[in-house]
């Protein structure tokens, strides 16, 4: 089946993309280089097109209750022009995908936001849930019809206010604004994946050009770069550093317990995690910062002692820090700061210390 093309795909054609199939998507991985693309956004802005991400909306009187009960986190302390990250669970605990929720600032609706590839089957979920509980919700999968992109880097917000009839510099993290910029009414929140300031910006797919066109001289960045700059961060990737069936793992062994809130409530995977907070974790997800100039790729081995007590998910060469970082599985007795672990990569053994996350602050010397 071919690749999904988002609304931009001819913009990015035409601005040289190398491409690459992405959670049935046909993404740009890069324009000019990785590394430029991501010291821009350290240092300056870049724009990426996220729209492979997900949108399903869910409205109705029973939209929130199914939100409530189908996440570990309370939504009901969501208002409206708020976001808050979470995920959905199995009800044994396991993340099926990690998403955000946004509750609308002008719509008497919930935008929620799953990874690329993940739409139809949480589509599914929202709805079978709200039958099970005979919640009054309606839900839409809106994917094909929204284009997302993202506007990240230290002068990503002075950028989108030139173009913008509010004032995104008054947005807080994690809170939106529905705006004109330009002509096209859009969604703006202040969120992102990259560890820099910035917004994502949601609007009709078929306004995709006016948009672009808004930002012509800001340079595009693609997948490659969005990933060493969330790795940096120590954001975890979907399908990657946890996977329902391939790399299952509950949010404390992927290290986003905060996520999870068991006041006064019931929610799918409730049970389970109440057994993971009684000592029962067994795995944890560490930061890695190797000793030698060696990238550490998804799947190889972690040991101590010459034994295997673990598994890389993700690793790359750190572009900000010119030293190789990764993220992995270790057992919990092997989860400390300090910890003096290492990496099989090919033939070789390449010692490696568990440092903590964002990589940025705990590996700048």
């Amino acid at each position: 089946m071919s690749p999904n093309q988002p609304p931009l795909y001819e913009a990015h054609l035409r601005a040289g993309a190398d491409f690459t199939d992405f959670g049935g998507w046909e993404m740009p991985v890069s324009f000019d280089s990785i590394r430029a693309e991501h010291r821009a956004v350290r240092e300056d802005v870049g724009l990426f097109d996220v729209s492979h991400m997900g949108q399903l909306v869910v409205d109705g009187p029973g939209a929130e209750m199914l939100l409530h009960r189908l996440t570990p986190s309370d939504v009901r302390g969501v208002e409206p022009g708020e976001a808050v990250y979470t995920c959905f669970l199995r009800s044994d605990g396991i993340i099926i995908d990690d998403i955000v929720v946004y509750d609308h600032p002008e719509e008497s609706e919930y935008v929620v936001v799953p990874n690329a590839g993940h739409d139809e089957h949480l589509f599914g979920r929202l709805r079978e849930h709200a039958a099970r509980w005979d919640l009054d919700v309606t839900i839409a999968n809106r994917t094909a019809e929204t284009g997302m992109i993202a506007v990240q880097g230290p002068e990503a917000i002075d950028r989108v206010n030139t173009e913008a009839n509010g004032r995104i510099d008054e947005l807080d993290p994690f809170t939106s604004m529905a705006t004109n910029l330009g002509d096209v009414e859009c969604l703006v929140a202040r969120t992102g994946y990259t560890g820099e300031d910035g917004v994502e910006i949601l609007f009709p797919a078929e306004e995709a050009t006016a948009v672009d066109r808004l930002f012509e001289d800001t340079k595009r960045c693609g997948l490659g770069a969005r990933d060493t700059l969330r790795l940096e961060t120590g954001l975890l990737l979907s399908g990657q550093d946890f996977h329902p069936e391939e790399e299952p793992h509950d949010p404390f062994e992927a290290g986003i317990g905060f996520v999870v809130d068991f006041d006064d409530r019931d929610f799918v995977g409730r049970s389970a995690l109440e057994g993971a907070t009684d000592g029962e974790i067994t795995e944890q997800l560490v930061g890695l910062r190797l000793d030698e100039r060696a990238i550490a790729r998804h799947g190889h081995q972690i040991s101590a002692d010459g034994d295997q007590i673990g598994r890389v998910t993700s690793g790359t060469m750190s572009p900000t820090l010119e030293i190789p970082i990764a993220l992995g599985y270790v057992d919990s007795d092997f989860a400390t700061v300090g910890t003096d672990l290492a990496v099989r990569i090919r033939d070789r053994t390449v010692e490696a210390t568990v440092v903590d996350t964002p990589f940025l602050e705990s590996c700048t010397e």
